[in-house]
């Protein structure tokens, strides 16, 4: 294995069936390693399936946001601080941050972990989507789980660095750039993959920066985990690609 250790993450398994064609298709055919997947999701059923047919690794994208206007989904659990009036999860982390119990959190976020077992998966990490609304929960069910939740300040400090594909101006360049730039360690590059469907189009009203992740920022990330060039550049690089579950396995 060489010294420059690279996770590629497909973050959103199980949101929709175009994330789960997409996604399978980034794993199977591009660089993508692990993939974190969303239990609560209409999709998780087909996500499950589809982990199982093709061996994919997986984590736990511990969702307590819904950020669509027209996709929308519900908790596994009754708690009441999850939900808006509409009894869907929250929009954004803000909202969540402000509303949600740790209680409420951590028995529906457990909730999550458990349809894992519940579809003979297993999982090699828990993170989180959108971001941290409820940190403490995170940390609890985490050690419940025997399963390290990367984005807790002790265990991120064990990647050499942490970067988001999906947001960048010019992805190409700056996926090349970030290739050559790696230093020896392992480092968590986190993408958003789909695959160019109508209903991706139809997730949310335009204009807004929430309304291009669901189109614009995961068809231009699905170019780059597939884009020959790049994974040319990981091999004249000699970087191992590589999971959580590999890269930590010693420690």
């Amino acid at each position: 294995m060489s010294e420059v250790q690279l996770i590629v993450q497909g973050d959103d398994f199980g949101m929709c069936h175009a994330v789960n064609v997409g996604t399978v298709q980034a794993f199977r055919e591009g660089i993508v390693t692990q993939v974190s997947t969303m239990a609560a999701c209409p999709w998780f059923t087909e996500a499950a399936a589809l982990a199982r047919e093709f061996a994919i690794p997986l984590g736990v994208h511990q969702t307590l946001t819904c950020e669509w206007d027209f996709l929308r989904w519900r908790p596994l659990t009754d708690g009441v601080s999850l939900v808006g009036p509409d009894g869907t999860f929250l929009r954004t982390v803000e909202e969540a941050r402000a509303a949600i119990t740790h209680e409420d959190a951590v028995r529906e976020l457990s909730a999550q972990v458990a349809q894992f077992a519940a579809e003979g998966l297993t999982i090699g990490y828990l993170d989180v989507h959108m971001g941290a609304s409820v940190p403490s929960a995170y940390d609890e069910v985490s050690a419940a789980a025997g399963k390290p939740f990367i984005y807790s300040p002790v265990e991120a400090q064990r990647f050499g660095s942490i970067e988001t594909l999906s947001h960048q101006p010019d992805k190409k360049a700056w996926a090349l750039s970030y290739l050559d730039k790696l230093t020896p360690g392992v480092h968590l590059l986190v993408t958003h993959c789909a695959a160019a469907q109508p209903e991706l189009g139809a997730l949310h009203r335009p204009g807004s920066d929430t309304y291009r992740w669901a189109e614009e920022y995961r068809l231009s990330d699905q170019e780059i985990v597939l884009d020959p060039e790049i994974r040319q550049v990981i091999a004249d690089h000699n970087i191992t690609l590589t999971t959580v579950d590999e890269a930590f396995a010693e420690s």
